[in-house]
């Protein structure tokens, strides 16, 4: 549990120096791969029940009806992701104590990380390589390896550092000698010349309270907020207006009034707006509606990557653990895209709340936007370590593929960053206001955005082959 002090909102990265090498001490002393495996799996679960505490906050929202979740929610999520800390626990305690041991258990480690991402619908949530998304230059320094390697690169290199401790004081300055590389590393690629485009955004934070209120005057009341901010975004020089997820309380795909009372508000002003989607009585999906006129919309963009049993159920839990509204849950959409066809604005690439939090897979590389649109809603989670950690991974999505990301939350964090994941302008958190600012200029593709995750993944199985290659070579601390 400690370990999770690391990770956003709180950054005490130090606690990995004892939380790690504190661990493979405590697989060093199992008499059996069993006990190593029960080990790891007790690490990831207290390490996941700190740093998921938040996930009961959505859960409380609708404790009228699903009261009996609240005790078992974060428990339950906990205990699933701990399964993943099993592999690097077992493949620890294969090789004997020394250097081979750590570089194993730092690869293995990494390479449950990319398990996470993929298997069972996945949830990338909280690896390590977050807790350098440290707000400030600090940040912003430790940040740009991931421009080569992503955040699984950096998750490789943490491990790797935590367990320096075990080699005494050498180890002491193996650490210090890595990380004043890696800071001057970071303050170089930070002095590449960034521009700011000639478009404007506005971001709208509605500040919409959840769960949300379905009544006709509610409805009509945050439309009319809505319209009122989008028309204070252009009167303060927005170019194209940015809407958070699910935020219209009307279907824009096929409401034509509704389009029309928009566009005589904001004119021909492009709009990029979060609304649901009805295709059917059996379809329903959580988009991205592009509109500039009481026309059809330009473009739609459908949600891909789905948040299990807050938009579907998986089809192995016998029990429907999703909110009413949407029936038996969302339909996904089809995958990455690029939106080039909004008159005035650079190509976008869009995405939605979680989806931001899959590395390698927010974008369509063969059709490269110039940025990228992140709408969220993260009210569900309150005031909460939760949407503190899900604005670090998006800062690293920007460093990772090199191109600004317009980040617009209802209840905040909204924010511009920049390609190298500085944060150029912000909303805060549980603020209600309209925030207008210049997007920044794309960088050309990144080493991680040409080679994608062959490459954080190929370091991970290096890793463990050096590892295996010494693991015969035992360091002897310097006291």
């Amino acid at each position: 549990m400690l370990a999770a002090a690391a990770l956003p909102p709180v950054h005490l990265l130090p606690v990995l120096l004892f939380s790690v090498p504190a661990l493979l001490r405590l697989i060093d002393s199992a008499p059996s791969w069993r006990r190593a495996a029960f080990i790891g799996w007790f690490y990831g679960f207290g390490l996941g029940l700190a740093g998921l505490y938040w996930i009961t906050e959505p859960v409380l929202t609708e404790a009228q009806q699903f009261w009996w979740l609240v005790p078992f929610a974060a428990p339950l999520l906990a205990a699933a992701v701990a399964f993943y800390t099993i592999l690097p626990a077992i493949a620890a305690w294969l090789i004997p104590a020394g250097l081979g041991r750590v570089l194993v258990f730092a690869g293995a480690w990494t390479l449950s990380n990319f398990a996470q991402q993929f298997l069972f619908t996945g949830f990338p949530w909280n690896f390590w390589g977050t807790d350098w998304a440290i707000p400030g230059d600090i940040g912003n320094i430790f940040l740009q390896p991931a421009a080569i390697f992503s955040v699984y690169g950096l998750t490789l290199i943490t491990v790797l550092l935590s367990a320096t401790p075990l080699f005494g004081r050498r180890g002491f300055v193996v650490l210090a000698a890595c990380l004043a590389a890696w800071a001057a590393f970071g303050w170089a690629r930070l002095q590449t010349p960034e521009h700011a485009t000639q478009t404007n955004v506005a971001l709208v934070q509605p500040d919409f309270k959840e769960p949300p209120d379905f009544s006709r005057p509610a409805l009509l009341a945050n439309w009319h907020r809505l319209l009122a901010m989008s028309f204070a975004g252009i009167k303060n020089g927005g170019d194209v207006i940015v809407w958070p997820e699910a935020a219209s309380p009307w279907l824009l795909a096929s409401d034509d009034g509704a389009r029309a009372q928009l566009a005589a508000v904001t004119g021909t002003t492009p709009v990029i707006a979060g609304s649901l989607r009805v295709v059917s009585n059996t379809d329903f999906r959580n988009s991205i509606i592009v509109t500039d006129g009481p026309q059809p919309p330009l473009a739609i963009y459908d949600k891909w990557k789905l948040v299990p049993f807050g938009e579907y159920t998986p089809s192995w839990l016998p029990v429907k653990i999703i909110p009413s509204l949407v029936g038996g849950g969302f339909t996904p959409g089809t995958g990455p895209k690029t939106i080039n066809n909004v008159p005035g604005i650079p190509p976008f690439g869009p995405i939605i709340c979680y989806e931001a939090i899959f590395s390698g897979q927010i974008i369509d590389e063969r059709d490269r936007p110039d940025w990228i649109v992140n709408v969220t809603d993260d009210a569900w989670f309150g005031n909460s370590a939760g949407p503190r950690q899900h604005f670090a991974d998006v800062r690293l999505r920007a460093v990772e593929e090199g191109l600004p990301v317009v980040r617009d939350a209802n209840s905040g964090i909204s924010a511009v960053i920049d390609p190298f994941g500085r944060v150029t302008a912000s909303m805060p958190l549980d603020y209600e206001g309209v925030l207008v600012a210049p997007l920044p200029e794309a960088q050309p593709k990144t080493i991680y955005a040409r080679l994608g995750l062959f490459f954080p993944l190929s370091l991970s199985i290096l890793c463990i082959l050096l590892g295996l290659i010494c693991r015969h070579a035992k360091v002897v601390p310097s006291l």
